[in-house]
């Protein structure tokens, strides 16, 4: 067997206009208890940082040299993930992947692959200008390293890059549970927040990028932060874990077709019979991207991967065996094509690059792939989705006298919309107080158009924005109304009296 450097696998396209560079940062986010009291194998208590470690790799395109990165020094990150202030230990823990990967008859060919020399340099001065952000989020448990190459290509193509090791809530072990899901969401946020302090960051131009479970991942930070604005799934685990993003009782509930209205791209492994997904055990009664109509979702598929060749670390060290019902080349190849369609996607919805999006809209064979070495469908998105965004882009276009209207409208499309009351009476009450007595008006009177004959206090403010406007009549109704609900509603009362009307309720 040989391994093979990145050079000779072919395993990216030619690299982009960008020199690269690389910072590589150690944090702890103090927001999240990470280590417990007692150490998990020493059972003895912690002396050391209990707060979440976060060891970033952020590649970026470079004005400047550096100090060139060797396949090696990535590997030698591995060891530092989640313990920052032990070097020795570090050390050996390096030294012990290295002698694992470099036992029997491929150890030559592997210590060569380890001073291949990379194209990211070490702390290179940064580009000035503004590009846009990508965070790549790894497989289950894997290190931030795994997919190095296609990181590196992207930052030489005009992106900031931020990767981070896929870790459990309280273990450098990630656990199959939502839980664990929504540690690695929140390790995304974190290193959007790194991101943000990054000058040459375009905080406007957010993607994330995942593989296997980081690919579901990242679906549900993009479920919870919708200034991430599109989604790469590399055959992620959205669709073997479906019941985390299914609806059901396990799965996030925020994870809805009317908050994932952002373009898609899933990269998918070859093309499985059914057989073999019987056998898997993997349940197809559902399936995310159907679910997401209010989205651009495009799915190439690479008949030459499997699930780990989408890695480029599996790449170079998986014995031939591995590769069985194609070659290792076959798969570098694919892995390259993989790494254009994932840049072309990109470029179409983060660059609003015409000649990218037409690229990923044709035939893989009309951007001259390989026949049957993949294929590609997608959909297109509604124009917009039943939500928040929506109700206040149709209030600010057609006016607040509308608004009832509109929010019959987005309720009738999506029956979980509503507005709390609170909310209501916070929104409108700012409006009075901002002057805008009328407007107030229409937000009070959605209000108990929602919740007609419930809410005394909506009642009572209504009364008090009709009077605003002078519409005396219709305050006076309104706070009987009030009444009617709650007959101790003070403020109802007094306004009343102040008036020189009765308390007789509304009816």
């Amino acid at each position: 067997m040989v391994i093979a450097t990145a050079q000779e696998l072919s395993l990216v396209p030619p690299a982009g206009p960008h020199k690269v560079g690389l910072h590589i940062r150690q944090q702890y986010d103090q927001t999240r208890v990470y280590r417990r009291v007692r150490d998990n194998f020493t059972a003895q208590m912690t002396d050391t940082e209990r707060a979440r470690p976060v060891q970033s790799l952020a590649w970026y395109p470079a004005a400047g040299r550096g100090e060139p990165m060797r396949y090696r020094d990535y590997v030698s990150t591995m060891a530092s993930e989640d313990r920052f202030n032990a070097p020795d230990q570090a050390r050996r823990d390096t030294d012990a992947v290295i002698a694992d990967q470099t036992k029997g008859p491929r150890g030559p060919e592997f210590k060569r692959a380890l001073e291949q020399v990379m194209q990211a340099r070490r702390d290179a001065d940064a580009l000035p200008g503004k590009f846009p952000v990508l965070i790549y989020a790894p497989s289950y448990s894997a290190s931030a390293i795994e997919n190095a190459d296609l990181c590196e290509y992207l930052a030489s193509r005009g992106y900031i890059v931020l990767a981070s090791a896929s870790m459990g809530a309280r273990s450098r072990g990630m656990t199959d549970d939502l839980e664990g899901a929504e540690t690695q969401a929140a390790d995304i946020a974190f290193l959007i927040g790194q991101a943000a302090t990054m000058k040459q960051a375009d905080m406007k131009q957010i993607a994330v990028i995942g593989f296997s479970w980081g690919g579901m991942a990242n679906v549900l930070a993009a479920a919870r932060d919708d200034r991430i604005r599109a989604l790469v799934s590399i055959d992620g685990a959205v669709r073997t874990h479906a019941r985390f993003v299914n609806g059901g009782d396990k799965a996030a509930y925020y994870v809805t077709p009317e908050r994932l209205t952002i373009p898609m791209m899933y990269v998918a492994r070859r093309n499985r019979t059914l057989e073999e997904i019987n056998k898997s055990g993997t349940d197809t009664s559902f399936n995310l991207m159907n679910r997401m109509r209010y989205s651009d979702v495009y799915i190439p598929t690479m008949q030459y991967m499997n699930h780990m060749d989408f890695s480029s670390w599996v790449l170079r060290i998986n014995d031939d065996a591995a590769f069985d019902d194609h070659t290792r080349d076959e798969a570098a190849q694919a892995y390259r094509w993989t790494a254009q369609y994932i840049s072309q996607f990109l470029d179409a919805y983060l660059k609003s690059d015409k000649a990218a999006l037409e690229f990923i809209s044709r035939k893989p064979e009309q951007n001259q792939a390989p026949k049957r070495m993949m294929s590609i469908v997608s959909q297109k998105g509604k124009a917009s989705a039943p939500t928040q965004d929506t109700f206040l882009a149709q209030l600010s276009s057609r006016g607040f006298g509308k608004i009832v209207e509109i929010y019959d409208a987005v309720y009738a499309q999506n029956a979980s919309f509503t507005i709390d009351p609170l909310e209501i009476a916070n929104w409108g009450t700012q409006l009075l107080r901002g002057g805008r007595a009328q407007d107030a008006v229409h937000v009070f009177a959605l209000g108990v158009h929602i919740y007609p004959d419930e809410i005394a206090f909506l009642y009572d403010d209504l009364g008090e924005a009709y009077e605003a406007t002078g519409n005396t009549e219709q305050a006076i109704a309104n706070y009987r109304r009030a009444l009617l609900i709650d007959p101790n509603r003070t403020h109802a009362k007094t306004r009343l009296k102040a008036m020189g009307a009765a308390f007789t309720a509304a009816k």
